[in-house]
């Protein structure tokens, strides 16, 4: 069977447990990504098994109701913050909700184009202000001062694809991750500029990321503890609970990692501030 880039395969190897998409063949070995999941495999052709469009849609509209839940959990909390807030705000709703919100500014890095596109979407849907941004991982370290510089961040997320590499060492030795390495110099660049862990507030991690370097380097919050595979949306999520926090409230690890879709085995963080800011009074704009 003849493959190209594009095509949606699993692996026999792996007993076809994960979708991914073919990105580049060379000398008969495809780069996969995976579909809904943040990791980078390689395969020999003879291992890969096309999947069919059929399969293709039973498989999406199980991930969408996935999705779908983790978007209602996260609106439910969503809800009781904006109570809570509304309520301090009116002085116990004694006074009239004459307010306003300083959004966080979100800078978004990804390694994968449709990963991106999908991210996006879902800061869209939750209101939140987005850069979004695709670099290969292997540049962003020399990318990330200059978007720092010029964008002046609040939250930056720094993802795209990753995975443990079984025959280049063990979990410990950051060499043996595929792009790891890479994350952690991008973060290490950002605090340099931003030390105050405070006023900017980082994700940084793809699948089967060095979780404790990335930390090490200045992340708030990364993946993967336990070496796992993580969702593509799951660092939306966490953005978006330190986005509507207050600032004069912490952002406890449990709270940030309740909406993901993947929990606390593939993401971990340190007790963080929130970053939303309330003012008074709201004054309507007038058109000239």
């Amino acid at each position: 069977m003849s493959f190209v880039t594009g095509d949606v395969v699993t692996r026999d190897s792996y007993k076809n447990d994960i979708l991914f998409r073919i990105n580049t063949i060379n000398n008969n070995v495809a780069i996969l990504h995976g579909e809904d999941i943040r990791l980078e495999a390689d395969a020999d052709i003879t291992d890969l098994r096309k999947v069919h469009k059929r399969e293709i849609q039973d498989w999406k509209k199980q991930e969408k109701e996935k999705e779908d839940y983790s978007f209602r959990l996260f609106r439910q909390d969503y809800q009781l913050m904006k109570e809570k807030r509304h309520y301090e705000s009116t002085a116990g709703y004694h006074q009239d909700a004459n307010y306003f919100q300083v959004p966080a500014r979100v800078l978004h890095l990804d390694g994968d184009r449709l990963y991106l596109k999908k991210c996006i979407e879902l800061y869209q849907r939750v209101g939140l202000q987005v850069h979004g941004l695709y670099c290969d991982e292997k540049e962003m370290p020399e990318e990330i001062g200059r978007l720092v510089t010029k964008i002046q961040p609040d939250i930056i997320v720094i993802t795209g694809h990753d995975a443990f590499l079984r025959n280049k060492g063990e979990k410990t030795d950051l060499r043996a991750y595929r792009h790891s390495k890479y994350f952690v110099d991008t973060v290490r660049e950002a605090r340099s500029i931003v030390p105050n862990v405070d006023q900017l507030v980082i994700f940084a991690g793809a699948c089967q990321s060095h979780f404790e370097s990335l930390i090490r380097a200045g992340a708030n919050f990364a993946s993967s503890p336990s070496r796992i595979n993580i969702h593509a949306l799951d660092p939306v999520y966490i953005a978006a609970k330190v986005a509507y926090t207050s600032f004069m409230e912490k952002v406890s690890v449990y709270d940030a990692l309740r909406n993901t879709l993947t929990g606390e085995k593939g993401l971990g963080g340190i007790e963080t501030k929130g970053l939303l800011r309330t003012g008074m009074p709201y004054v309507e704009e007038e058109l000239n």
